[in-house]
């Protein structure tokens, strides 16, 4: 049965500069129309480290050399990162489905991202940006207002908090896309992270999971399945050990009991699994896949990946 599915696209599929993601969107893009080519509805997440770095140290430097040239709050650095990414995978995707002769446009939708400003992940911010500063230039971004800590005795850098995302602004673009059979890329390096004050959207100083993000647009779109990608087949407990065991299919008590017991790194596999469980519990009949790149059209199938119900 052909499905309504989510994919979250890891670093990986993307790679870390422009010559490398020019590189990695066309075998991305292959994978994304295989499951096209099924007959699946797909909407594409993304992730935008290395990207929006990039970004953030890139306009950073303009401001220190020609200080008329202000500095780049995240929020805009995040929706730089998403043209940016969105631009080379929308034309790779394009190029893909013209080839196979697949008559579907694509677009990219600058997605902005609800947050809660009493979420207590601003109280205590852990995401690193930007590059390493020198003790003085720390001392200045810190009475600018920014939080920066002492990293590993390799200099001073900023951190910004990594809340949960509590809506999309831009869904009913994304459904109303979906709905005339449009491919669509949203809600990429996790959405520009925003809070609402009257009618107005304010950009925060913030960083949205992506695998979160994505989670929250899969239950949006009530789409059938979350597809997760990551640099591993299947997801492991005692990974690394020689009692390893792959995950194949798994019940959403199995695994959530698992996270309990720590098998999975925070910051690496645990927010990909906490998301995961986040989607295949919201509703019945909904259920997620862990898996790579190359093996999302076998895990629909049900033939690998971790697959969570």
């Amino acid at each position: 049965m052909k499905k309504k599915v989510v994919i979250a696209l890891g670093g990986n599929a993307l790679g870390s500069n422009l010559k490398e993601q020019m590189a990695a969107v066309k075998s991305t893009a292959k994978a994304i129309v295989d499951l096209i080519e099924e007959g699946n509805e797909v909407v594409i997440s993304h992730g935008n480290g290395p990207q929006v770095g990039m970004i953030n140290i890139a306009m950073s430097e303009l401001h220190k050399n020609n200080p008329k040239y202000s500095l780049c709050p995240m929020s805009v650095c995040v929706a730089m990162s998403q043209a940016y990414i969105g631009y080379d995978l929308q034309n790779a995707l394009r190029e893909e489905l013209l080839t196979r002769n697949i008559d579907k446009n694509v677009s990219t939708i600058i997605t902005q991202v609800e947050v809660d400003p009493t979420d207590k992940a601003f109280e205590n911010p852990t995401k690193p940006i930007g590059s390493f500063m020198t003790r003085e230039e720390a001392d200045l971004a810190i009475k600018n207002g920014k939080k920066v800590v002492e990293d590993a005795g390799r200099g001073y850098r900023e951190v910004v908090a990594s809340p949960k995302p509590v809506g999309i602004i831009e869904i009913e673009t994304i459904k109303s896309l979906v709905d005339i059979g449009q491919v669509v890329i949203a809600c990429g390096g996790g959405g520009i992270p925003v809070i609402k004050k009257g009618n107005h959207l304010k950009g925060v100083s913030a960083v949205i999971d992506k695998d979160f993000a994505s989670c929250t647009l899969a239950k949006e779109l009530n789409a059938d399945c979350l597809i997760i990608l990551t640099a591993v087949e299947k997801v492991a407990i005692n990974f690394g050990k020689p009692n390893e065991k792959w995950l194949h299919n798994i019940t959403v008590n199995e695994i959530s009991r698992y996270a309990k017991e720590g098998h999975f790194a925070p910051g690496s596999m645990l927010p990909k699994v906490e998301a995961a469980i986040d989607f295949a519990s919201s509703k019945e009949g909904r259920y997620s896949l862990i898996t790579l790149l190359e093996k999302a059209k076998d895990g629909i199938a049900g033939t690998t990946g971790t697959i969570i119900k």
